[in-house]
C-alpha cells in the first residue's frame, strides 16, 4: 500500500483543486450487478452461524471483506451499504450473530467470527454465483458499532483463525458505555498506538454519536469508548473520517425499525448521502490496502469536499 501525504489533518477542501471524476466514483454504484446471498443451516458446509453474502454477479476474482453487525442490530440492515461496496468488485460477508437485549461481554461473538473466517475457504467458493471466486490472500474484517470491537478484538488475536486479515476497517465502533466500563475484553488502553496489529487501518466516526437523543437514553457512542480513541490507538498506517453531520445509526438502511433507530441521535440529512460516503470512503480505502490503487483514498484525503458528506476531522498516519 503506498503512502499517502503526510499531512496530518486536513478539515478543508483544497480551494480551487479539481478533483477527476475517476476519483469520486467510489461515492457512486459501481459497475457490476451484485446478488445477495442468505446462507444458513441448509447450506453444506453449513456456516457456524448464519450469514449473509454480497457479491458481484461477474465471473471473476474479487477480495473479500467481513462486516460485523452492531448491538441488537441485523446484517441485513447493511444491506445497501453492502451492495455499494461489493459493486466495486468485493465479497462482502455479514455473520448474524445472536440478538440479546441484554449487554454481555463480546468473548462470544468474537469466537463467532473467527469460526466464520474459518468457513470460508470451503464454504465460501460453494454458494457464490457461478464463476465467482473469492480471493482470500486479500481479506479485509470490519466491524459497526460493537461489531467494531468485535472485529478489533479478533485482529488482536482474542480468538484465532486460520486466515490472515490484511485490512481493518471500524466503523463508528464503541468498545463501552465508558471509560470506567468498557465491553470485555477491554483493549483500549488509552495508550497512542498501541494496537499491536500490522496492517492498515481507517476509522470512520459519526458527528452526532457522542450527543444523546433524549433524555431517556445514553449516547450511541461514548466519548472515550468511540471512533476518536479507537484511532488514536491505531499504528501506521491509519486513517480517520468523521460524517460530521451525521449520527451512529444512519448508515443503515432506511426501513431498519424505527424502536431501533430512534434510541440514537440522527442527521438531519439524506440517510442515502450517509450511506454512499460510508461505502465509498471503505471502497477507496480497500482499493488501496488490499488492490494497491491509491488514488482514491488519496484524492478524498487531498480534497474532502468530494465526498457526499461533510468530513471533519480528516486524519491520517503513515509513519
Amino acid at each position: 500500500m503506498a503512502a499517502a501525504a503526510p499531512a496530518e489533518t486536513m478539515n478543508k477542501s483544497a480551494a480551487g483543486a479539481e478533483v477527476p471524476e475517476a476519483f469520486t466514483s467510489v461515492f457512486q454504484p459501481g459497475k457490476l450487478a451484485v446478488e445477495a446471498i442468505q446462507v444458513d443451516e441448509n447450506a453444506a458446509p453449513t456456516p457456524p452461524i448464519p450469514v449473509l453474502i454480497v457479491a458481484p454477479k461477474d465471473a471473476g476474482t474479487y477480495p473479500v471483506a467481513m462486516l460485523l453487525h452492531g448491538f441488537f442490530l441485523h446484517n441485513h440492515f447493511y444491506e445497501h451499504l453492502l451492495r455499494h461496496v461489493a459493486s466495486h468488485g468485493f465479497i462482502i460477508v455479514a455473520p448474524q450473530f445472536s440478538i440479546s437485549i441484554i449487554p454481555s461481554g463480546d468473548a462470544e461473538d468474537i469466537a463467532a467470527a473467527a469460526k466464520v473466517a474459518d468457513w470460508l475457504p470451503d464454504g465460501l467458493p460453494s454458494v457464490l454465483p457461478k464463476g465467482v471466486e473469492p480471493e482470500l490472500s486479500k481479506l479485509a474484517l470490519a466491524g459497526h458499532s460493537r461489531g467494531g470491537h468485535t472485529a478489533f478484538s479478533l485482529a488482536l488475536g482474542h480468538a484465532k483463525t486460520q486466515l490472515t486479515f490484511s485490512a481493518l476497517i471500524g466503523l463508528d465502533p464503541v468498545a463501552g458505555t465508558g471509560k470506567s466500563s468498557q465491553l470485555q475484553p477491554k483493549i483500549l488502553t488509552y495508550e497512542p498506538s498501541s494496537f499491536g496489529m500490522a496492517m492498515p487501518v481507517l476509522v470512520i466516526g459519526t458527528g452526532l454519536g457522542e450527543e444523546k437523543k433524549n433524555i431517556f437514553f445514553p449516547p450511541c457512542a461514548p466519548k472515550d469508548v468511540n471512533h476518536a480513541e479507537f484511532y488514536r490507538e491505531c499504528r501506521p498506517p491509519c486513517y480517520y473520517f468523521v460524517t460530521k453531520d451525521y449520527g451512529h445509526l444512519d448508515m443503515l438502511d432506511d426501513d431498519a425499525p424505527k424502536f431501533i433507530t430512534c434510541v440514537c441521535k440522527d442527521g438531519n440529512g439524506c440517510k442515502g448521502k450517509m450511506r454512499r460516503c460510508v461505502a465509498g470512503i471503505m471502497v477507496a480505502f480497500l482499493n488501496a490496502a488490499l488492490g494497491e490503487k491509491d488514488a482514491d483514498l488519496e484524492a478524498i484525503l487531498r480534497d474532502p469536499a468530494v465526498a457526499p458528506t461533510t468530513l471533519d476531522p480528516v486524519e491520517h498516519r503513515v509513519a
